[in-house]
């Protein structure tokens, strides 16, 4: 996964940016390091507080995905119909999960505002992956990574849209910054529809860092940018890639920018300059798709 094959230089926005190619190398993101003589393991990095986890799908995703993480279900008597109901009391009752039937009020506050529909999971801490899993999960499954790091996002539904797209078109995974960015919350997981109980993601503590971990291991790095030259469909995305996405109104960072290799920009003929951060991922993700013939056909 060393070798950047089929490079894209010079197409989708103007000249590589990131210098010579990479091969080869240690991963620093995801490594073992030995300390006092002693492995150190850091992967899984986990949130020491529970979650809460609303709306039917979302925590029918969460019963099917990840019941050994599920610590109770609360749902409202006589708001569910006959079929959801009878799968999350089914698989709760599977898991061995608590069930508890509160007040709608109980749920609102539970949800925190949020549309519940009448049911809500409380999980625990959600377990971030590192981006050595995210490699390795692409590995296993033969084809060129997809990886979507974010630069700042900080509103939870863009954060759970994009998972959702991401899931949904072939990604690997997904990176998100450590500070200044949304982390995975209920709001998010309602916006995702579920996608991050089955999408791994990496939590970082310098995006331009995993950046250059990500082009050691063989990926090249393309940003969306509102300022490329070159339409999206002129570069070359079928090959390894981190598709990068930049937070609500500012866009990719230009400190961010510098460890890219090539930019990427949506051709739009409107009033409007700019896409919401989550409809330009989907957008992108969904050339790459079809770039690599994977395109879902229903």
């Amino acid at each position: 996964m060393a070798t950047r094959e089929r490079p894209p230089r010079g197409r989708g926005g103007g000249d590589a940016r990131g210098g010579s190619e990479r091969g080869g190398g240690e991963r620093g993101g995801g490594e073992r390091r030995e300390r006092g003589g002693e492995r150190e393991d850091r992967r899984g990095s986990a949130e020491s507080q529970q979650r809460f986890v609303y709306g039917v799908n979302p925590v029918l995703e969460a019963l099917r995905a990840k019941p050994e993480e599920v610590e109770r279900l609360y749902l409202v008597e006589g708001q569910l119909g006959a079929r959801a109901a009878g799968e999350l009391l089914s698989r709760a009752r599977d898991a061995g999960v608590r069930v508890e039937k509160v007040t709608r009020e109980r749920l609102g506050a539970l949800s925190e505002g949020g549309v519940h529909q009448g049911v809500v999971v409380e999980l625990r801490g959600y377990t971030y992956a590192e981006l050595e899993d995210v490699l390795e999960a692409a590995k296993a499954t033969g084809k060129p990574p997809l990886v979507v790091v974010l630069d700042g996002i900080q509103d939870p539904h863009n954060l759970g849209a994009i998972i959702r797209s991401a899931n949904a078109l072939g990604a690997h995974g997904v990176v998100i910054a450590k500070d200044r960015a949304v982390q995975v919350t209920g709001t998010v997981a309602k916006a995702s529809a579920g996608a991050v109980e089955h999408t791994l993601i990496a939590r970082v503590v310098n995006v331009s860092r995993a950046l250059e971990e990500l082009k050691e291991a063989g990926l090249w790095v393309a940003a969306a940018d509102v300022e490329a030259t070159e339409p999206m469909w002129s570069a070359r995305l079928d090959g390894p890639l981190a598709l990068v996405v930049g937070a609500e109104g500012t866009g990719v960072r230009e400190g961010v920018l510098k460890h890219c290799d090539f930019r990427l920009r949506i051709p739009m003929t409107g009033q409007v300059g700019s896409l919401n951060a989550s409809v330009s991922a989907g957008i992108l993700l969904y050339e790459v798709a079809r770039q690599r013939g994977s395109a879902p056909v229903r």
